[in-house]
């Protein structure tokens, strides 16, 4: 009976997990030693692209091109500092996996106790679903662009991309990562083709990346939206937490001798070569969006910023800023490439997030699903709301379903801003930690730069909420106020509670350590005093 059990325990669909960080691909990868640079920097290059998707997933496109058709250029310096942002807490997050051998998951629940787990891990599955929303809508787009498939249709032909990750989990994860960059070059080709076409002024390209307050300022207020607003929009969806989790725990795919301190040396440092590469590429197509709300169309031209807008628009010549513009435009060539962007940023985002479910599964709550299984649970539940989003919005005009379907997508990532300091912070304390990281741990450098960056983004996130609430439209200006404020409220406290048992969970680790060490040491003096009265009776 008791090995029946075991088996079922063993093969059912949702299982028990307490092992390495996704397993099946944990140190599979082989890498050189003692090779060349640029051999060895191949040889490490992947997961930096996967971590890369989160940063141009389709949430991001409408906040940049309207940012540009709104401000100018003025909100490049946004684009920028958000992505170096980004380059250092992926920095962070690799190097807490490499070192730790532990996910970020893993090792905040090493700290924590299981309530506090199974709270961190819910708010997270929500951040992901939010993630998910933008990549359902998107790739649903997308097929009634290319195809003219009905909305409905294509958002349940949606979740048949489960089928293509049933696919890729056989094919291996060296493939995977080669099949995600090359849709990154699809999606930089298209955008650079686009921005190349139309001329944009490159002097005042370079000086919008120079910071200024007109970056941050409450006025000029255009469709609605600050430069305040517009910042905040950028950032919040560039970056996010499931990014994190995800980099802490595909850092370690790479085989390394942790004994050798010198091979944990050479996968950090190549590591960051390829994450920062990898983001590098990010930022150029975010500045490229941009760029294109400012060159490509005529100033405050769109009108209807949603994907079927910026569809139509680069269809409607009168739209469009240069006569060569126009002429690739009656081609149907420029409307068609968006599409095609469109579509691979939301398969990306698929196989990004499937394993970012997984690890936030298994690290919290130690529970662990197959990844087709995974997929398909997480994309039927975040269809449901575009679904009812569809048929609400079934009667009123084309126009009124399009913007309904871009508030669906802006609103579902207020989960982002809910989520996001319960990774940034705790990475940022463990990674300060001697006792976890040795040698490794931030300097000092990193540690400043880092907490400017965590408490400046827990700040600009919390401090859009009240504004994000309204934007709901459901309540009147008190009621969401005072629900924002509520939201804050039990934000920081839980952010309280968890740096709380952080700090006193690495602390108990540091004393065990510490602990650890005196008996190792106390076990090697004995021995050395054995082996000295044993010479000195010989």
């Amino acid at each position: 009976m008791a090995d029946t059990k075991n088996q079922h325990r063993r093969h059912g669909l949702i299982q028990y997990a307490n092992g390495k960080s996704l397993e099946e691909i944990n140190g599979t990868v082989e890498v050189p030693h003692g090779k060349g640079f640029f051999r060895t920097l191949f040889a490490y290059s992947g997961p930096g692209a996967l971590v890369a998707v989160g940063y141009m997933d389709p949430g991001n496109w409408s906040t940049s091109i309207t940012g540009g058709q709104s401000f100018q250029y003025t909100l490049m310096t946004t684009i920028l500092i958000s992505s170096l942002i980004a380059m250092l807490l992926q920095y962070m997050a690799a190097k807490l996996g490499i070192v730790s051998q532990m996910d970020l998951a893993q090792a905040i629940r090493a700290r924590t106790g299981k309530a506090l787990g199974i709270i961190l891990w819910i708010m997270t599955e929500f951040a992901i679903m939010a993630t998910d929303i933008a990549e359902v809508i998107g790739a649903a787009i997308a097929l009634n662009l290319l195809f003219h498939i009905p909305l409905v249709p294509s958002v349940f032909i949606t979740v048949l991309d489960v089928l293509v990750l049933l696919l890729l989990t056989k094919i291996g994860f060296r493939k995977i990562e080669a099949i995600v960059a090359a849709l990154i070059c699809v999606i930089l080709f298209v955008f650079a083709y686009q921005v190349a076409l139309s001329h944009p002024n490159w002097g005042g390209v370079f000086l919008g990346l120079v910071p200024t307050q007109k970056a941050i300022a409450q006025s000029p207020v255009v469709g609605g939206i600050s430069p305040l607003s517009g910042s905040l929009g950028i950032i919040g969806a560039t970056v996010m937490p499931h990014n994190l989790y995800l980099h802490s725990a595909i850092s370690q795919t790479r085989k390394l001798d942790h004994s050798k301190v010198e091979d944990i040396r050479q996968t950090v440092r190549f590591t960051a070569w390829d994450s920062n590469i990898q983001l590098t590429l990010a930022f150029f197509v975010n500045a490229l969006l941009l760029i294109m709300g400012v060159a490509v169309f005529k100033y405050g031209a769109v009108k209807d910023s949603s994907f079927f807008g910026l569809y139509d628009a680069l269809n409607n010549t009168s739209m469009l800023s240069n006569p060569l513009l126009i002429a690739v435009a009656k081609s149907g060539a420029l409307s068609t490439l968006f599409a095609i962007a469109l579509l691979a940023s939301g398969q990306n985002s698929t196989i990004t997030g499937t394993l970012t479910g997984q690890v936030i599964m298994e690290g919290f709550v130690h529970m662990k699903m197959p990844l087709w299984a995974r997929r398909l649970v997480t994309r039927l539940i975040s269809v449901i709301p575009v679904l009812m989003c569809v048929a609400m919005t079934g009667r009123e005009t084309v126009i009124q379903q399009h913007t309904a379907l871009n508030m669906l997508m802006e609103n579902s990532q207020v989960f982002l801003a809910f989520a996001l300091p319960f990774s940034m912070l705790p990475l940022l304390l463990m990674t300060n930690s001697e006792a976890e990281m040795g040698e490794f741990k931030n300097s000092a450098w990193v540690k400043v730069c880092g907490w400017i960056s965590v408490i400046g983004l827990t700040f600009l996130n919390l401090y859009n909420l009240p504004a994000t609430y309204e934007g709901f439209g459901l309540w009147k200006k008190g009621t969401s106020d005072f629900l924002a404020w509520l939201t804050i409220i039990v934000i920081l406290v839980l952010l309280a509670w968890t740096c709380y048992e952080i700090v006193r969970g690495d602390r108990r680790m540091a004393a065990e350590h510490h602990k650890h060490s005196w008996e190792k040491g106390g076990v090697d003096e004995a021995a050395e005093a054995a082996k000295e009265a044993a010479e000195n009776q010989k």
